[in-house]
């Protein structure tokens, strides 16, 4: 069976992601275990693989419970962050093999949100490539700074953008519309974005979720990414400032949307 990923809502907005091929999964950022079990023994699904991107109990809030109703599995997480949990520690230039998925994940550090955070990207055989960005890139939007500086979330950012434009993006929370909202204040003639704020508004209205999204579309509709829009420089009233400036002060707007 080929790969499939499905998002399992948790929380008020949170999305746990499972990967199976019908027979294993892997999930991300398991916060809470209870909907992980359910939907694992719904498909028939063993569980071999926990991934993290960071330290956040709305993160790792399950992975306890999980590793206590699936001990063969293996935790991977951030190097630079603490776990109460075993697991193998990972960070950039690190490439895990997962054999039952024929999965190959390559990690990615993304210090911002918090200082180790990190993600993890697949460059598919026979399908667009994923990735697993946790909390630092969102549908049109990006995480807060908790940890690290407007500096280490612009570089983090930047790599990420750099990622082929096909590639899926599956953040974990469900803050796309009003993502798009905060953006279309600072650039409403945004042709992409306003396009994107009635199909998000469309997928919303029936229940699904808005993501995954692709580098590409948050190219073209993320303010985050969009730094450079004359647009945004405009509306901020900064015009040839740095794009750290441009940063900065539109990560800081958003805090009080």
């Amino acid at each position: 069976m080929q790969i499939q990923i499905i998002p399992i809502p948790a929380f008020k907005d949170n999305y746990i992601w499972l990967v199976h091929n019908g027979h294993v999964g892997v999930v991300i950022d398991p916060g809470d275990a209870q909907p992980v079990i359910s939907y694992l023994k719904q498909l028939g699904i063993n569980l071999s693989t926990i991934l993290i991107t960071h330290h956040h109990d709305d993160h790792i809030g399950g992975v306890a419970e999980l590793l206590a109703a699936y001990p063969e599995s293996q935790v991977f997480a951030p190097k630079l962050e603490a776990f109460d949990f075993t697991h193998q520690s990972v960070s950039e230039g690190d490439h895990l093999m997962l054999p039952e998925l024929e999965l190959a994940l390559e990690v990615l550090d993304l210090p911002g949100h918090t200082l180790g955070h990190v993600a993890y990207f697949s460059q598919l055989a026979n399908d667009n490539p994923i990735l697993f960005c946790g909390d630092t890139l969102f549908g049109a939007g990006c995480g807060r700074l908790f940890e690290g500086t407007p500096a280490q979330m612009l570089t983090s950012l930047k790599k990420l953008a750099a990622l082929p434009t096909q590639t899926r993006v599956y953040c974990t929370h469900e803050y796309t519309l009003h993502n798009i909202n905060f953006a279309l204040s600072l650039e409403p003639n945004n042709q992409a974005l306003l396009n994107r704020h009635q199909s998000t508004i469309a997928q919303r209205n029936q229940l699904q979720p808005s993501l995954p999204s692709t580098i590409g579309l948050e190219l073209a509709t993320n303010p985050f990414l969009r730094t450079y829009s004359l647009e945004i420089q405009t509306t901020l009233g900064l015009k040839d400032a740095s794009e750290l400036e441009v940063f900065s002060i539109t990560r800081e707007m958003r805090n009080h949307y």
